[in-house]
């Protein structure tokens, strides 16, 4: 049913109902529609603008719906134009007349803000959890692995000789940053437009503040234009989601690496790959690959709301009907790809043999030398090219670097002893890096330590989070 018309004269055009109707995609803030219908039925009653025998029947019939909606029984017409529009026609249906009474004191400006406000809230603190759990997952296989040597990179090149749990658990606190906005975006974000009407509030004799309360908000929007026309909150979710995508892109992109068989590191479980239509020996890495190409997905639904919001005026235009479906896609795409991604990640097994036999190659340890010549005294610009000439010499020879003769180090540099062999060993090169931040096998254990207890914090405020949420209104 429209919730428009009276002074028009023609109905619409059937090619501009099809353009303006969104019930096909906004049809998934039905339940939060009716949770904000139920704050508004409690402060229209106790306003006395609608009886206490009326507002009785309303809450009975929203609470129905509700249920319908749920098990699917309710659902839009084609000649809906709007959830809106569809769950009134499903109140005028159940009670007639006054089922259109709760349009009283609030407009759809003011309620598919609530509403994108309240799904954006609750779908961020299950994106919060699903993250949690991915984290927890790398730290977890992280600690398997904390007494294992590999090859570190930079520019995909062998750099220095790392514990490979360093190497997984890098992606956990980057992943433990991306809660830690989804907290800080949730702060932001959790303010009521309800009782701002379609931008100037209400003569009516609302009580914004109650309604706020009653929805789980902190308080309402201190001002009325502003509460239907922004649009950040929705922005910044995409840009989180968005990062978090770059972030599963970085990661699928190093698990493709792995499982090549030019590295060999990696084995996936038979459960998370899958096989060729025509190589039977083919074994895919398609979650890791997935997760990579979506993350161009997110990054376009940013980009998207982020144009569409650019020379927005005044107050609420039609232009924000396009906020929906990138946010409502990325949401969907994020939660389809994280399980998938944490079940790849927990039942991957790596080849500890085959990482510390690379461990020490492309004269990773190379460092070393310059740094045994820096505790000798000599500045580090003489110990670098130092280093530097230990390695031409090597790769001039076929040479390792702990195999060229004292002869050879003490005319490289006077200060190169033989002493010097005992730092070219993989064991003391990363057991050496003990800084608080170093891949040293203690500070790692005590980084994965710290960033679990960091992590039980995250999750006891999504709990508290969804609990208070799924609270609201007795529904």
């Amino acid at each position: 049913m429209a919730l428009w018309g009276g002074r028009f004269s023609r109905s619409t055009a059937d090619d501009v109902f099809a353009l303006s109707r969104s019930i096909h995609f906004d049809w998934k803030l039905a339940p939060y529609d009716i949770r904000s219908s139920l704050a508004h039925l409690y402060i229209l009653e106790s306003a006395a603008l609608i009886s206490e025998s009326n507002a009785r029947k309303i809450r009975l019939a929203l609470k129905e719906l509700n249920q319908e909606v749920a098990s699917g029984s309710f659902l839009p017409l084609p000649e809906d134009e709007d959830v809106h529009s569809a769950l009134e026609r499903g109140l005028v249906e159940k009670l007639g007349e006054i089922g259109g009474a709760l349009r009283a004191g609030r407009s759809r400006y003011d309620q598919v803000a609530t509403d994108l406000r309240l799904f954006a809230l609750d779908h961020m603190t299950n994106l919060a959890h699903l993250l949690s759990a991915l984290s927890r997952t790398l730290l977890g296989k992280a600690a398997d692995y904390v007494d294992s040597p590999a090859p570190g990179f930079t520019h995909l090149q062998h750099a220095q000789p790392i514990i490979f749990a360093h190497e997984l658990s890098k992606h956990a606190h980057a992943l433990n940053r991306d809660v830690d906005r989804i907290k800080d975006w949730y702060e932001r974000t959790n303010f009521s437009p309800l009782g701002s009407g379609a931008l100037s509030g209400s003569s009516l004799p609302l009580d914004p503040a109650t309604s706020a309360a009653l929805l789980g908000f902190a308080a309402p929007i201190a001002n009325s234009i502003d509460a239907v026309s922004d649009r950040d909150f929705v922005a910044e979710a995409l840009f989180i989601m968005a990062l978090v995508g770059s972030h599963l892109s970085r990661m699928g992109e190093e698990w493709c690496l792995w499982a090549s068989t030019e590295f060999a590191w990696a084995h996936l479980d038979d459960a998370f790959s899958t096989g060729s239509s025509i190589m039977p020996q083919k074994k895919n890495p398609d979650i890791a690959e997935l997760a990579r190409g979506k993350a161009g997905r997110l990054i376009g639904n940013l980009t998207a709301v982020l144009a569409m919001l650019k020379g927005l005026p005044f107050a609420y235009n039609r232009d924000l009907q396009e906020d929906k479906e990138p946010l409502f896609d990325s949401f969907e795409t994020l939660e389809l790809i994280l399980p998938a991604f944490t079940g790849m990640v927990a039942t991957t097994k790596f080849d500890k043999v085959k990482m510390l036999a690379g461990a020490d190659s492309g004269f990773s340890l190379a460092t070393e030398i310059a740094d045994f010549l820096v505790r000798a005294g000599v500045p580090f610009a003489n110990a670098h090219e130092a280093a530097g000439k230990c390695v031409h010499a090597c790769e001039t020879q076929g040479k390792k670097l702990h195999e060229l003769s004292d002869a050879e180090f003490a005319a490289i540099h006077s200060e190169l002893s033989p002493k010097v062999r005992d730092v070219l060993t993989v064991e003391g090169a990363v057991k050496s890096r003990s800084t608080v931040n170093g891949t040293a096998p203690s500070s790692v254990f005590t980084q994965i330590s710290i960033l679990t207890s960091k992590i039980d914090q995250d999750d006891q405020w999504i709990t508290d989070k969804s609990a208070s949420f799924s609270g609201m209104m007795g529904l």
